[in-house]
């Protein structure tokens, strides 16, 4: 049995990430629109129909923008803590109870075969969290919209087969670009994003011998860009003696295109 997952979109623009197993298939939020998300799942060769449910990290648009149309369009159920859904529920449309399911924070949820584990982040939302994933012994990690990397944080995700990880800017271009000083602040607080450097500092302490791939998330379409990441990335994990390239491999994603499926290992 294997653990597979696609990065369907990752940015400002929207977030969606797919993640099955032979029995299983989730989607972990919808932040585009619903005829994007069909593109996307069909990029990949899957049916939404076939989906065993939603789950939402936290409120904000770009993680939930499709979420509403999309459950209805393909009856799904939908799972998130109890403050999200008081934050998100009015932005989702008319939604059968039925539909409608809590997953707690520091939870873990068994979705048949899947065990699903949700931690809390600092991130300006009500009570923004995301998840490991658990089959057959292998661990998925997806962490992004993090202000920082807490202790906490990183005993839990530590060790991970592979990682999705926030690497949204760079501190320079953002302090450089055109946004108003407290959206800069916001970004650069504790509860806003991850830059390149803090990403791999924080990388550095959770990559265990198992760590096979990392794929670079939630880049800024403003403040960041594919390479830069990657450099950025990598020159700090050399630094900390880490060899990307022998030891693990660093991966693009892209708020448009998915990235291939790719199975956990």
């Amino acid at each position: 049995m294997t653990l597979r997952f696609s990065v369907l979109a990752s940015g400002s623009t929207g977030n969606a990430v797919y993640v099955e197993t032979e029995q299983q298939r989730l989607l972990i939020d919808a932040g585009l629109s619903g005829k994007k998300m069909d593109e996307l799942f069909q990029s990949i060769n899957r049916d939404p129909k076939d989906l065993t449910g939603i789950l939402v990290s936290h409120e904000h648009s770009d993680h939930i923008k499709g979420v509403g149309i999309f459950a209805r369009k393909h009856k799904l159920p939908i799972y998130a803590n109890e403050k999200t859904w008081q934050a998100m529920n009015s932005h989702l449309g008319n939604l059968a109870n039925e539909q409608k399911f809590i997953f707690g924070i520091d939870e873990v949820k068994s979705f048949g075969n899947l065990d699903v584990e949700s931690f809390g982040v600092s991130h300006d939302a009500a009570e923004p969290m995301f998840f490991s994933f658990h089959h057959e012994g292998k661990k998925l990690v997806l962490a992004t919209d993090m202000g920082y990397v807490s202790e906490r944080i990183k005993g839990t995700i530590k060790d991970a087969d592979m990682f999705i990880f926030e690497s949204n800017h760079d501190t320079n271009m953002l302090r450089m670009c055109k946004y108003p000083w407290s959206i800069k602040r916001r970004i650069l607080s504790d509860v806003g994003h991850v830059s390149n450097e803090d990403a791999a500092m924080a990388l550095s302490e959770c990559i265990g011998d198992k760590t096979s791939r990392i794929y670079l998330a939630h880049l800024s379409l403003d403040n960041n860009l594919k390479d830069l990441a990657r450099l950025s990335v990598e020159q700090v994990l050399k630094e900390q003696g880490m060899a990307v390239g022998e030891q693990f491999e660093l991966y693009d994603t892209d708020p448009h295109h998915p990235t291939a499926l790719a199975v956990v290992s």
